[in-house]
């Protein structure tokens, strides 16, 4: 599953195109960064310093990917660039995913993530019966908040003083996508999909 995005002449074995793909081994120390370097991290995701071994465990006992939740690299050929992870929840009896991404800096404010939400969208929707796809970001993470409306999640609502983050606690906006609404245009399964 692929995305094209602009920018790239693929003379760094990079060809412009997003990918999702499942973990390997060799990923590992780009996902396990993000738990210990807090730039890798940047400023909207890190909480102090946890286990990073935690990651290499879950993928040596199922890949990452299990019936309530998984990762995915985010890769545009030359190499993991970040991930993107769900994780089951519910309304009562009904399941729905909360979904995320974590890029490297370097990969960031170029579409990237945009594209890669996008993916996540559409592989979610085509491999499992939920109807409702969420996601949360700070308030102040403006950045997350329009690459979630690009790939064509609606803003719900604040959730106030929900995580606690360098010292205080931080409200979040939540977004979501509905699986009707991935049909309109400029959205994951609209005329467009895949451009950042």
């Amino acid at each position: 599953m692929g995305a094209p995005i602009g920018g790239n002449d693929g003379s760094d074995g990079n060809d412009g195109t997003v990918r999702l793909r499942p973990v390997v081994e060799v990923d590992l120390p780009v996902l396990e960064t993000f738990l210990t370097d807090p730039q890798a991290a940047g400023p909207f995701q890190w909480y102090g310093w946890s286990d990073p071994g935690r990651l290499r465990r879950r993928w040596a006992e199922n890949g990452l990917l299990t019936d309530e939740g998984g990762y995915l690299v985010v890769d545009t050929g030359g190499g993991a660039l970040g991930f993107v992870a769900w994780r089951q929840t519910s309304a009562g009896r009904t399941p729905y995913w909360n979904v995320g991404a974590q890029l490297r800096p370097e990969a960031r404010g170029r579409g990237i993530g945009t594209a890669a939400q996008r993916l996540l969208v559409d592989y979610l929707f085509a491999h499992s019966p939920v109807v409702r796809l969420e996601a949360d970001t700070e308030t102040d993470n403006v950045a997350e908040q329009r690459s979630l409306e690009k790939a064509g999640f609606t803003r719900e609502g604040v959730m106030r003083s929900i995580a606690f983050r360098d010292g205080r606690w931080r409200d979040a906006v939540r977004y979501a996508v509905i699986r009707g609404d991935a049909a309109r245009p400029g959205t994951a399964g609209g005329p467009g999909t895949g451009r950042a």
